[in-house]
């Protein structure tokens, strides 16, 4: 039998929402892959998608960082930010929804074609105001976003860049080289 304290913990987790906890995690975090994983962990779940990426902005190009999803897609690939959606949506600093990737000009349909993605959403992560990431979720059948859906994804960009500028300031103050780690979002 549970004590009395144990119950009331169980119920206090039990009362958190996913999204809640995952912004409680993402503040914190208190370093730039803390805050990958956090995502990595909590977006698929939070918009019920069938995958979700975790992508960063970075010379031009954006850099599939991590993923969760049923099957493989981009995970450590890098390709143009002219040329791929996470980049239109860093580059154009909007969130995007597509209902059916195979009619939208913006997809490049060779990379999607071997996955198993229809319908995606797509949301910048903003530092200071400037998009140096985004979060990417993907559906396997047509499946058009909803506004709920989108709020999510959106907040949880925003607790993202929040969490990044700490995670950035942290990193100063123990390193005199500011250089991100290799593969995880920077700011």
């Amino acid at each position: 039998m549970l004590s009395q304290e144990w119950e009331g913990r169980i119920m206090q987790i039990n009362s958190v929402s996913p999204i809640d906890w995952a912004i409680d995690m993402l503040d914190e975090a208190k370093t730039a892959e803390d805050v990958q994983t956090v995502l990595r962990c909590s977006a698929r779940a939070a918009v019920q998608a069938q995958g979700v990426t975790v992508v960063q902005l970075e010379n031009g190009q954006c850099h599939y960082l991590d993923e969760d999803a049923m099957s493989p897609l981009w995970k450590g690939q890098r390709f143009p930010a002219e040329s791929c959606i996470s980049g239109w949506a860093m580059l154009n600093d909007q969130t995007v929804a597509i209902r059916d990737i195979r009619t939208d000009s913006r997809i490049p349909q060779a990379a999607y074609r071997p996955t198993f993605v229809r319908s995606l959403l797509m949301v910048p992560i903003r530092v200071a105001g400037t998009p140096v990431g985004a979060i990417g979720a993907y559906w396997a059948d047509l499946h058009q976003a909803s506004g709920e859906e989108v709020a999510v994804l959106e907040r949880l960009a925003a607790a993202a860049g929040r969490a990044l500028t700490k995670a950035s300031v942290l990193a100063g103050r123990s390193r005199a080289d500011h250089s991100p780690a290799d593969g995880a979002l920077a700011v």
